[in-house]
């Protein structure tokens, strides 16, 4: 069977998947006081959340799309969903700093599910426990969905034959988009990338990219680069023929530009900005987590080939 081929039929079956999973767990919601109050951290975890929970739970999201999780600031309403939570799903990794003085300040009796245990981890900068962005890898997304379920049956064990299975089925078609990623980057002669700050090294190495530098030089997006810094990623990018750089949808693109009109590069922003920290609002190319992935991946194969 040809590559092109291969790859419909893998898309085909896919969509199917992901058709049936949509179809078990997200169906319409309710407003009975029986839903599992939940509270998302980030909006990948809020996504991993309604999958799972369908329409048994009822998921506040504390990091609206677009929004830098790394500096959030909770709200008075965000301080009450923290509150009224029977869970709280957060990513871990110390992205949410905020959380922990949150849920005192909310006074917060909630289980607090941390999704990243168990993952390993990449290396972080200066006084972060590791890279937080452990999303980007769809192997890491599965054991985020499980353990979502799980903690879910535990806080509502009548329904938890349900969450459980809903976990697996959405475990089946994350292991899908993970196939269908690496058969698509398996054979991508140009592998160098640089992006707007430093959130793609779990999807790097997974499919064997090579990051060659970032705008924002840390998975921290409050973090700056210097002068000397800029001078040095312009040089890279000269020297290693790196053919774009890649801006974030939740970043603004402006020095990302300028880095790349110095190199004398194109800057691939707007439309085709990857989704790095945030998943995008609804009816946008990243509204969902599996949209997501296959949004950047499209876009890197198109702008790398």
């Amino acid at each position: 069977m040809s590559s092109a081929r291969a790859h419909s039929s893998v898309m085909a079956t896919l969509t199917t998947v992901v058709a049936a999973c949509l179809a078990v767990a997200c169906g319409p919601s309710r407003t009975s006081s029986t839903e599992l109050p939940v509270a998302a951290t980030t909006t990948e975890v809020a996504d991993f959340a309604r999958i799972v929970g369908g329409a048994k739970v009822r998921v506040y999201d504390l990091v609206r799309p677009g929004i830098d999780p790394h500096d959030f600031d909770p709200s008075p309403a965000d301080l009450e969903a923290l509150r009224r939570a029977a869970v709280v799903v957060e990513n871990g990794v110390g992205l949410e700093r905020w959380l922990g003085p949150a849920l005192d300040a909310a006074g917060s009796h909630a289980v607090v599910v941390d999704t990243s245990a168990g993952i390993t981890l990449r290396p972080g900068g200066p006084g972060e426990p590791g890279d937080p962005h452990i999303w980007h890898d769809p192997r890491n997304a599965q054991r985020m969905v499980t353990a979502v379920a799980e903690s879910f049956a535990l806080a509502d064990p009548a329904h938890a034959s349900s969450y459980r299975a809903n976990g697996a089925t959405y475990v089946e078609v994350l292991r899908a988009l993970d196939d269908d990623i690496a058969g698509r980057l398996a054979t991508l002669a140009d592998k160098r990338l640089v992006t707007n700050h430093d959130a793609f090294g779990y999807y790097a190495a997974r499919y064997g990219l090579d990051v060659i530098g970032s705008v924002i030089p840390s998975a921290d997006t409050s973090a700056e680069l210097s002068a000397a810094g800029t001078i040095r990623l312009v040089r890279q990018i000269k020297a290693q023929h790196v053919r774009a750089v890649f801006a974030e949808s939740d970043l603004p693109p402006k020095m990302a530009a300028a880095i790349a009109r110095q190199a004398g590069v194109k800057v691939v922003e707007g439309a085709d900005a990857l989704y790095g920290d945030s998943l995008g609002p609804t009816g946008s190319a990243g509204a969902t987590y599996l949209q997501m992935m296959r949004h950047n991946t499209e876009v890197i194969v198109a702008n790398l080939s």
